[in-house]
């Protein structure tokens, strides 16, 4: 009897102290600096600090405050992302993963020396955090990663395979895969090639809806789990009322990153400016002179940032860029959306879109006033759009979002 209450003695102190240990374990999350790889995690942040881990986030000084607004202790790096202007570099995709690299082989040796002395219990990475993979790969510390993006599905590199060699046809491609496997080798990841190491990770969370993946049906759910949109208080980003005269709302903005489109947003306002019963919110970033507008009419009014998603819950249509954070709002919140694509991942996720049945794209060059004010016309006024975006709302909200990701991260630390 005495060696059988010593037993479950001995195993109720252990069970103990390793629950004490999930609860007190040092995460560690590594992203760039760039809204998109940002915002989609914190609430993560925020609930794992809540539940009493102690969170570490890489990231430049740029986002100290949004990461200590989630309880997380900022572990700083200088970033070589070309931040102030991140289109201009995206015009092919040599330039655009050779941008990637370069930022990645200048951010592992910061990360290293800022996590020496402080290895944390699990490292939690960015799709862009690959030096966090390398550490802990070194260090034998599991490793998840967040995608705030589509993942790679069964068959991607044969379905790829074409843009692949065009890149390997390029003296500069072949130079920059040369140059990704020499990182790889010199770090102890000799046996995989670049494709598998970002494409592959050995566990990751899906922060995106499952419509707008690729393939989805080919996606292996043994690796990756889609958990959908992390989204809590953004009351810190301010709020927003609906006017009590406006029967209708639409939302024009094109993120962060693509505003420079004065005359676009002169053909919104034509389109929409004085439209009967609709009340217009115009984003127009920071490089657009609001006098370059023209006359304002009196139903629009005119910000360089906004609370989008504040205003996203309150909106009958939405004029996005189709970037996967705007279009994830969108969704979440039952808004049908006009997608003008600017750069990227835009004309796929805008393709996606129409796809679903909730979306018209129009290239900029085609988003006349005539074109934007007929397909506000034929979204708002079709029940089918309406019904569609009512399920995929429905869904989005049960995938479980911030909880269930982070029990799935707490499972991982077991």
């Amino acid at each position: 009897m005495s060696t059988h209450i010593s037993h479950c003695s001995n195993w109720s102190s252990e069970h103990f102290e390793l629950e004490d240990a999930l609860r007190k374990a040092h995460i560690a999350m590594v992203s760039i600096p760039a809204p998109g790889h940002v915002h989609p995690n914190l609430e993560i942040m925020r609930e794992l600090v809540a539940r009493g881990h102690r969170v570490t986030y890489a990231n430049t000084e740029a986002y100290a405050e949004a990461i200590a607004a989630t309880g997380a202790e900022l572990v700083p790096y200088t970033s070589t992302l070309p931040t102030e202007d991140p289109g201009t570099s995206f015009d092919d995709q040599i330039g655009f993963y050779e941008i990637f690299l370069n930022d990645a082989i200048a951010m592992l040796p910061q990360l290293r020396a800022a996590y020496e002395n402080d290895r944390p219990d699990l490292f939690l990475y960015d799709i862009a955090g690959a030096p966090a993979r390398v550490l802990a790969n070194e260090w034998d510390v599991p490793e998840m990663q967040l995608s705030p993006t589509l993942v790679a599905w069964e068959g991607y590199r044969e379905d790829m395979a074409a843009m692949t060699e065009a890149m390997l046809q390029d003296p500069r491609g072949a130079a920059l895969f040369r140059r990704c496997d020499e990182w790889l080798t010199e770090n102890g990841l000799g046996h995989l090639d670049w494709a598998s190491f970002m494409s592959r990770p050995p566990r990751g969370l899906v922060l995106i809806p499952r419509a707008l993946q690729p393939n989805a049906d080919r996606v292996d759910l043994d690796r990756y789990t889609f958990v959908g949109p992390c989204f809590g208080d953004r009351s810190h980003q301010g709020t927003w009322t609906r006017p009590a005269d406006a029967e209708k709302v639409v939302l024009v903005s094109l993120g962060s990153a693509f505003t420079q489109q004065p005359a676009f947003y002169r053909e919104c306002l034509r389109a929409f400016g004085n439209l009967p019963g609709w009340h217009v919110v115009l984003q127009i970033g920071k490089h657009v002179d609001v006098a370059e507008l023209g006359e304002v009419p009196g139903n629009v009014e005119v910000h360089r940032w906004v609370p989008q998603l504040a205003i996203l819950e309150q909106a009958d249509l939405f004029v996005t860029h189709a970037g996967m954070g705007g279009s994830t709002e969108g969704l979440y919140c039952g808004v049908p959306m006009i997608a003008v694509p600017q750069a990227v991942d835009q004309f796929s996720n805008a393709d996606l879109l129409v796809q679903l049945g909730v979306a018209r794209r129009l290239d900029t060059e085609e988003a006349t006033a005539d074109r934007l004010r007929a397909a506000l016309e034929g979204l708002t006024g079709d029940p089918q759009v309406a019904a569609t975006l009512a399920t995929i709302r429905k869904e989005l909200r049960e995938e479980g979002g911030t909880a269930r990701a982070v029990d799935l991260i707490e499972a991982r630390l077991r």
